[in-house]
């Protein structure tokens, strides 16, 4: 296991490499740059009398530019790093990864990585909160439908799946707000933040109640948003391997339905459960919460990245991208030790060697 790991490790880096080059790509041809934006905005300038006083337009890629000199341009393309060619700049940009220096923000004039640091407590909070909380609901609530396929507290609880399953996250975040947060009905949950504005006078016990307190509703929502279909993973799975010889042999054996349940199905069923944890935590980190970041007024990384890509700040993309390519290419190796960790019977080793 140990050489299946460290190979997995290497591998990162040459995936890393090819993912950021083909977004570098993509971003190049993209129109709309922080270049342009720059003069544009410098045309706009001085239409109001506040530009250069040139008159003549350059010659150049940028032909949009009427009003402002050549030299201005390459002063505006020499401030975002685009006066050297796209390869260098990649090179550039590659070897300063190596350091995690990340650049600095094209719009925010801040260092990445300090954007990134102050945007992750909100991010972490959302994505390993609702996840813990997606996953302790939703596995046992699978485990019982599965075990009661069929039967009225199956039929109930689908009925609950199916609304969370249809509804996106978002909408039960503004009726949380409308309901409970000043809304049209009661005031019990603050709108917006992840904690109040005292919140460093507060005693220790009343910061975490504090915290949590500003947690309820984007937690709710994003549980309520999620755990349906964990859910029916789950209760499929369960339901595929009870129906297998193995299951009908432990019981003429005489084994309890728990000894059987949580004996031999147990970590089969769980196996494709597992195997979904990384898609499910990335997708949570950065798709499910942006819209619960937007709706609650909570700076964090979705926010963040989300504003990059409309203002071309090409550090900021880059440096998300990274971050959220990183940490998926991790989960992903993390579930395949949890595969082996729950059933022995499965070496990677052993099949690479085939």
């Amino acid at each position: 296991m140990g050489k299946y790991i460290l190979k997995r490790l290497l591998l990162i880096i040459p995936t890393l490499f090819f993912i950021l080059l083909i977004n570098f790509i993509v971003v190049q041809i993209a129109p709309g740059g922080p270049v342009e934006q720059a003069i544009q905005q410098a045309e706009a300038f001085q239409g109001m009398g506040v530009g250069t006083g040139a008159e003549s337009a350059p010659q150049g890629p940028y032909q949009g530019a009427i009003g402002l000199s050549p030299e201005m341009v390459e002063k505006i393309k020499a401030q975002y790093g685009f006066d050297k060619p796209a390869h260098e700049r990649f090179w550039v940009m590659l070897k300063s990864y190596l350091s995690l220096d990340f650049g600095t923000s094209f719009f925010k004039d801040k260092p990445v990585t300090q954007l990134l640091w102050e945007k992750l407590p909100v991010s972490l909070s959302l994505g390993l909160w609702s996840t813990l909380l997606i996953y302790m609901i939703s596995i046992p609530l699978g485990i019982h439908k599965a075990r009661k396929h069929g039967s009225f507290s199956d039929k109930s609880t689908s009925l609950l799946i199916a609304v969370g399953y249809a509804v996106p996250s978002f909408v039960f975040a503004v009726l949380l707000i409308v309901f409970f947060a000043g809304g049209s009905y009661f005031q019990w949950f603050p709108l917006q933040g992840l904690v109040s504005e005292n919140f460093h006078e507060l005693s220790w016990s009343a910061k975490v109640a504090d915290y949590f307190w500003h947690m309820a509703l984007p937690l709710f929502a994003m549980v309520i948003g999620g755990f349906a279909g964990l859910t029916y993973l789950t209760k499929y799975s369960f339901m595929e391997e009870l129906s297998r010889q193995y299951v009908l042999a432990a019981r003429s054996k005489g084994l309890s339905e728990s000894r059987v349940l949580y004996g031999h199905v147990f970590r089969n069923a769980m196996l494709i459960v597992i195997a979904s944890l990384p898609e499910a935590l990335v997708g949570i980190f950065f798709v499910g919460n942006l819209f619960i970041e937007v709706i609650f007024n909570l700076d964090g990384l979705a926010l963040l990245g989300f504003e990059a890509i409309t203002q071309r700040d090409y550090p900021v993309i880059f440096g998300t991208l990274f971050l959220f390519t990183l940490l998926g290419l991790i989960l992903r190796l993390v579930s395949d030790v949890l595969y082996q960790v729950i059933d022995p019977r499965i070496n990677f080793e052993s099949q690479e060697m085939k």
